[in-house]
């Protein structure tokens, strides 16, 4: 299976990286680099929870409610705080590359699950991992990435911000395993929708914002 998930990595990734040569817009170039960096970082973590998983006697429901949320929301936070380090702290520009981070990482990990069930999955499971899932990875990024961009500026807060952050996403993403494995499923899938649709709501109000003045 670990050689099945560089063939799928290749097969979703690779294509769309002469899709950043071709974009005239940096911005979206930007965009679909951070979607290729989210699919290659849930490669990394596939290797890393292997590991994991060895090192506690392969107690997959202990690793994937306590050790994976730790491991993977630390590997999908990186690339955002280097670029917020290096690059911009703009929330506008942080925000989107942040979830298209966390969205990028979901569809290599549905595209492996997928491969790992093919004789039980169905459409409602496959809407329930883009709607649960997917969306938890993205918002835990998303909200992470709005937090890097309040706490940047200031110094002081610089490092116990990241680090609250990170906590916040850890109880998440744990909160959210633990429950889609567990006989309150159905809550799972309204966590990430909770958290997705007040950013969606925010963003929107701050574009038309935007357009407005500058119309």
């Amino acid at each position: 299976m670990e050689h099945m998930t560089t063939v799928l990595f290749i097969c979703i990734a690779l294509p769309m990286l002469p899709m950043i040569l071709i974009f005239p817009d940096k911005r979206s170039r930007l965009f679909l680099g951070f979607m290729i960096t989210g699919a290659l970082i849930c490669h990394i973590a596939g290797d890393v929870n292997t590991y994991l998983l060895g090192l506690f006697d392969g107690d997959m429901m202990y690793v994937t409610t306590t050790i994976t949320p730790i491991s993977e929301e630390l590997l999908k936070t990186l690339p955002v705080l280097f670029y917020a380090a290096v690059c911009s702290d703009d929330r506008d520009i942080l925000i989107p590359i942040a979830f298209a981070e966390g969205i990028g990482f979901a569809i290599l990990e549905n595209s492996v699950i997928l491969i790992q069930n093919l004789n039980s999955v169905s459409l409602e499971w496959a809407l329930a991992r883009v709607i649960g899932a997917a969306l938890m990875h993205g918002a835990c990024t998303a909200a992470i990435g709005m937090g890097i961009s309040f706490i940047r500026k200031r110094r002081k807060l610089f490092f116990c911000g990241t680090f609250s952050l990170l906590i916040a996403a850890f109880i998440f993403h744990a909160s959210f395993n633990v429950l889609v494995q567990s006989e309150y499923s159905p809550a799972a899938f309204v966590m990430p929708a909770a958290v997705y649709v007040p950013l969606t709501v925010n963003a929107v109000r701050r574009w038309k914002g935007t357009s407005e003045k500058t119309g």
